[in-house]
């Protein structure tokens, strides 16, 4: 049996003697996968970076790296002696210390590795900051002290990385970029790492696999397409708000009707008797838009997303649809216009609560 580089199992995890998160369980397969957990503010993400890093203990269950015991319920292997780096989302820098001497911190703690993947000068180069090392943490911005932190904390070249909201201090028009950079270091050293964030796209960029948690649960552990496409429960669907839940009936194994849209055919990702009652879940991706179909809604709102509209219609029952088009599409409407689906309407994969 192939044992998991790193695998919590039914663990609680607890701060200040309140549980935040109950009996999660999740394991990284290999050595330099990326794992990311979503979730709202304040539900417990830190937490668990927190007591996986060895800060908090637990009371039930186990975590275990490189099949060695980290914490138990009689075990808690001291944070120094786990070999695991964790960057908080503040500010964790020195503040009597210039950014490149808070860095060379990092290097100093690796020094009695022999093999180095990476050196100073690159790592600084990837995340942009040669310019700020010769200040000091009150010089310079908060996006900047956060790639500085997160400097520090590669080059240690830790067995685990813990990463708390690495860029959400960064600027937008930079983020982007910074997440490739990341992506590419993290991959060379093959860091085994996992990051907290409330940014769905930043989390299905970086990661093979997310984690969805909410009300004190790991509700999803899945790959990104698969958290996106096919969410196991309506708490998923509505956190992610990609899409919205209508009513229908279904009317066969492979359709069912809704009294707005009509016939809808497709496969289910789950089966449903006929005749059952349902939820079917659509996103903005799975309707297509045609001037000439009879089935003709209003448009109540427009979003430019620049390579994209998405289009909010309303129905007879007073619903509202998201629909994506193309932002080259050559005939644009405005709010008040009528807005043509096409039909059939076929979605490849249906899910349905």
């Amino acid at each position: 049996m192939t044992k998991n580089f790193f695998e919590v199992k039914n663990v609680d995890f607890n701060i200040g003697g309140k549980t935040k998160v109950r009996n999660v369980s999740f394991s990284i397969e290999q050595e330099g996968d990326i794992i990311c957990l979503l979730g709202p503010s304040g539900i417990g993400k830190t937490t668990i970076l927190r007591t996986i890093a060895g800060l908090e203990k637990i009371k039930n269950g186990s975590i275990k790296l490189k099949d060695k015991t980290l914490s138990s319920e009689k075990i808690n292997i001291e944070p120094e002696e786990r070999n695991i780096s964790l960057a908080f989302q503040e500010n964790s820098l020195f503040p009597h210390y210039s950014v490149e001497k808070n860095i060379l911190l990092g290097a100093e703690r690796n020094k009695e590795k022999n093999e180095k993947k990476i050196g100073f000068n690159e790592i600084v180069e990837l995340l942009d900051i040669p310019k700020i090392l010769k200040k000091f943490p009150h010089q310079i911005s908060a996006g900047e002290a956060q790639r500085a932190s997160l400097a520090r904390s590669l080059i240690t070249q830790p067995d685990l990385l813990l990463l708390d909201e690495p860029l959400s201090n960064v600027d937008q028009s930079f983020k982007e970029e910074i997440q490739v950079r990341l992506k590419k270091i993290l991959r060379k050293l093959k860091i085994t790492t996992i990051i907290v964030t409330h940014d769905s796209y930043e989390a299905f960029y970086l990661g093979s696999k997310c984690g969805i948690i909410l009300n004190e649960e790991l509700k999803q552990f899945d790959d990104p397409y698969k958290v996106y496409h096919f969410p196991n429960s309506i708490e998923v669907v509505n956190f992610l708000n990609r899409g919205i839940l209508i009513p229908a009936k279904v009317t066969s194994p492979k359709s069912l009707d809704n009294e707005d849209l009509g016939t809808i055919t497709g496969n289910f990702i789950k089966p449903f008797p006929i005749g059952s009652k349902v939820k079917l879940l659509i996103q903005p991706e799975d309707l297509q838009h045609d001037d000439q179909s009879n089935l003709q809604l209003e448009i109540v709102d427009r979003k430019f997303r620049g390579t994209s509209f998405i289009y909010t219609l309303k129905t007879p029952s007073k619903r509202l649809i998201p629909v994506f088009v193309h932002s080259h599409h050559i005939h644009q409407h405005e709010v008040d216009d009528k807005f043509g689906i096409k039909r059939p309407i076929h979605i490849d994969h249906i899910v349905c609560f």
